[in-house]
């Protein structure tokens, strides 16, 4: 009986409390994921696995960061740069720039930008524009039926490309 004792208190309960600390840390803390599309290259390459907190206070989240949501129109989730804020009107001029309540967007990370037809949007209370980097590959807000996001769908911030190794580092 005592090297039952001993495997319970030297082996199972370790390993049981890693367990809830991993699972505690998966469901709270961070997630990963795994980026299928192109639609925002160059920043991020297709099949990248991602580093991302969870978002628990919503009113922290900033233009420009990239973030992962749901999207019940497409029943997947995603992975868009936030353009656009509630209240605010964002257009996109025939030439690719992107304006927030009339101010041009600086938008460095845009290397392939989307060519063609003007767009505006504005944005109601409690939600949110997604965009990808990748304007000329990414089947983003400009092509969905609803294209804004409720602010309880947004659950993560992207921190870091973990895979593959030469993309490793923190995400701008």
């Amino acid at each position: 009986m005592n090297a039952w004792k001993k495997i319970l208190k030297e082996w199972i309960l370790p390993l049981g409390a890693e367990v809830l600390v991993i699972v505690f840390l998966l469901k709270v803390v961070f997630m990963l994921v795994l980026v299928p599309s192109g639609s925002m290259l160059p920043t991020i390459q297709k099949n990248s696995i991602l580093f991302c907190t969870y978002i628990h206070d919503i009113s922290r989240v900033e233009r420009g960061q990239i973030l992962v949501f749901e999207s019940d129109e497409l029943g997947k989730t995603l992975i868009k740069r936030l353009v656009g804020l509630p209240g605010e009107t964002v257009a996109i001029r025939e030439d690719g720039t992107v304006t927030v309540d009339g101010q041009v967007l600086d938008e460095s990370y845009v290397v392939y930008p989307q060519m063609g037809e003007e767009m505006e949007f504005e944005i109601p209370q409690g939600h949110y524009l997604f965009l990808g980097d990748n304007r000329a590959g990414s089947e983003d807000a400009r092509y969905w039926d609803e294209p804004f996001i409720p602010a309880e769908k947004i659950k993560a911030r992207a921190r870091f490309t973990l895979w593959p190794f030469q993309n490793f580092g923190r995400l701008q």
